[in-house]
């Protein structure tokens, strides 16, 4: 077996370090140092399982399927919602009102017998009641010059207007005749509005009653 010198005079069997000594022997080759790469740090482990509902605990403060409080050792408690409106529009029924018509009294108009009820929806946040006109470019929404046509409507006669409580008001826009709510001797005010509840009545013209109705 050959044997090699270290430089401290030891007899070595190995050729690159003394296997007395661990010098390395004279004319051999460094050994080749390995790091071996950092290990990836590993994610921690969640602390345990939710005690509250037993859903496997994620990285943040509260549950995602129960929502406890892993801080508090509560569940946040939420407030009870109040019920929402119910679901629905006003609608509005015009009608030629023979009572109407009666209290007004007006000379050389005849009621027009016969004439069909007709239902409207109340779409947000105004409608308006007139008599439709190309020449004037009045196009109200609950236009009375359809058949019949009530003369004592104006051009441009009352404005609903939705308000952000959920209801409906009315306004008289300097009519000729006159906007009435309900059984009301006076007339509104040109300007002047008034809220409205379901079955209210609008009377306008010679003989035209609007009954709002509520969802």
């Amino acid at each position: 077996m050959s044997a090699y010198t270290c430089p401290n005079g030891h007899a070595s069997t190995e050729d690159d370090f003394c296997d007395t000594c661990g010098s390395p022997i004279e004319g051999a080759a460094p050994a080749a140092v390995v790091t071996a790469p950092p290990a990836a740090a590993e994610p921690a482990a969640p602390a345990g399982d939710c005690p509250k509902c037993r859903a496997p605990r994620g990285p943040g403060r509260f549950c995602e399927d129960c929502g406890y409080d892993y801080t508090t050792g509560r569940v946040p408690q939420l407030s009870t919602p109040t019920p929402a409106a119910p679901a629905g529009e006003w609608t509005a029924t015009v009608f030629a009102d023979p009572d109407y018509f009666a209290d007004n009294d007006i000379e050389g108009v005849e009621f027009p017998a016969g004439a069909p009820r007709r239902t409207v929806r109340l779409a947000p946040p105004q409608v308006r009641i007139g008599r439709q006109s190309s020449s004037k470019g009045t196009t109200p929404e609950i236009d009375l010059a359809q058949a019949p046509a009530d003369p004592g409507a104006s051009h441009n006669h009352a404005l609903l207007t939705f308000s952000v409580d959920g209801t409906w008001l009315v306004s008289d826009l300097g009519s000729t005749n006159g906007t009435y709510l309900n059984g009301e001797a006076q007339p509104l005010d040109p300007g002047q509005t008034r809220t409205l509840k379901d079955g209210d009545q609008v009377h306008v013209g010679a003989w035209t009653t609007i009954t709002l109705h509520a969802p």
